[in-house]
C-alpha cells in the first residue's frame, strides 16, 4: 500500500475517491470495492491513518472509513529557503533531510521559490516521497492558479522570470508596501544593463540568514552574486509571497536605482548616485 503510513483521501464521490487511490497505485478493484464501502461507510476526505503493516483490502478499505491521522502544523514562512523548511520537516516529522533533497531533486526541476509559504497540517507519519510529492502538487496548482488569473493562461518561462524577481523583491523589502518600489529599481537597473548589485541575492540555499560580507561578494562566483554578474540570478532565491508576485508583474513607476536601510529599518530610494551617498551618510 506503500511506505507511508498515511493516506490522503479526497473530496468526492465514493466511485472518484476508489479511482484516485487506484491512480496513486493503491491495490483496490474499483468495480468491486465501491460497493463494499457503500455497506462500510464513506472514507473520510483528508489524510488517514493506515499503518504500515500489511492490510487486507476489507482492512484497508475499513480504515478509510474510521482511521483520521494525526496532524502537525508547519509553517513555511515568506523569504526562507527550502533547506530550511526541510530542516523543519525532518525534525518534526523524523524523516531524513538528504531524502527529503532527493525527492525534491528527483521531482521537480525548480531549485527554490516554488513550494508555498503558508501553515500546512501535515499527517504523522507520512514519508519523504508523499511528503514532497504532497507540497509540490499544491504549489502546482497555486502557481497556476495566480498566473491564469492575472494572464488567463499559464507561461513556464514567463512564471519562472516573475519568481526570480518576486524572490529579490521578498528579501530586500523591508514591508509590503516596498514591494512595489524595490521591484521598480530591479527593473530600472535592469533596463539601463547596470547589476543589480543587491545582498538578498546571496541569501540562497543554505546561506538564508548568512551576513553578506565584503569576502563573500568576491569569492561567490555563483549566479546568485549580482555584484558580480549582470543580470537576474538563474534561479529563485527563496520562497515568495503572492504580494511579492504581483510586485514582481506590477512595479511602480519610478526612476529609482538606489536603496538603502535608514534608521526606522525601511528604505529611501534615490534617482541618482549623489543622493544615494548622502542617504547612507544619514541612514544610520
Amino acid at each position: 500500500m506503500g511506505s507511508s503510513s498515511v493516506a490522503f483521501v479526497p473530496q468526492g464521490s465514493i466511485a472518484q475517491i476508489i479511482t484516485y487511490m487506484v491512480d496513486k497505485n493503491f491495490d483496490l478493484h474499483p468495480e468491486v470495492d465501491k460497493y463494499l464501502l457503500r455497506f462500510i461507510g464513506k472514507p473520510q476526505a483528508g489524510w488517514v491513518n493506515i499503518n504500515k503493516e500489511v492490510l487486507t483490502r476489507g482492512d484497508f478499505l475499513y480504515k478509510l472509513c474510521t482511521a483520521k491521522a494525526p496532524l502537525k502544523a508547519i509553517t513555511y514562512i515568506p523569504g526562507e529557503t527550502k533547506e530550511l523548511l526541510f530542516v523543519q520537516l525532518a525534525l518534526a516529522f523524523e524523516l531524513s533531510y538528504e531524502k527529503l533533497h532527493e525527492e525534491y531533486a528527483l521531482a521537480t526541476p525548480y531549485v527554490d521559490g516554488f513550494i508555498v509559504p503558508e501553515t500546512y497540517y501535515i499527517p504523522v507519519g507520512i514519508s519523504e516521497k508523499h511528503l514532497i510529492h504532497f507540497l509540490l502538487a499544491h504549489a502546482k496548482a497555486y502557481h497556476k492558479a495566480v498566473f491564469e488569473k492575472i494572464f488567463g493562461e499559464f507561461n513556464e518561462a514567463k512564471w519562472q522570470k516573475f519568481i526570480i524577481i518576486a524572490s529579490i523583491i521578498q528579501k530586500e523589502a523591508a514591508n509590503v508596501e516596498e514591494m512595489p518600489l524595490v521591484s521598480s529599481v530591479i527593473y530600472n537597473r535592469l533596463k539601463k544593463d547596470m547589476k543589480l548589485q543587491m545582498d538578498g541575492t546571496l541569501n540562497y540555499g543554505e546561506y538564508s540568514h548568512t551576513k553578506v560580507t565584503p569576502q563573500r561578494i568576491r569569492e561567490d562566483t555563483s549566479s546568485y552574486n549580482t555584484y558580480m554578474h549582470k543580470g537576474l540570478p538563474q534561479n529563485p532565491i527563496c520562497s515568495v509571497s503572492k504580494e511579492a508576485i504581483f510586485a514582481a508583474i506590477f512595479p511602480k513607476t519610478t526612476n529609482y536605482l538606489y536603496f538603502v536601510k535608514n534608521k526606522s529599518g525601511t528604505h529611501n530610494f534615490s534617482q541618482n548616485y549623489e543622493t544615494h551617498l548622502e542617504n547612507i551618510r544619514n541612514g544610520f
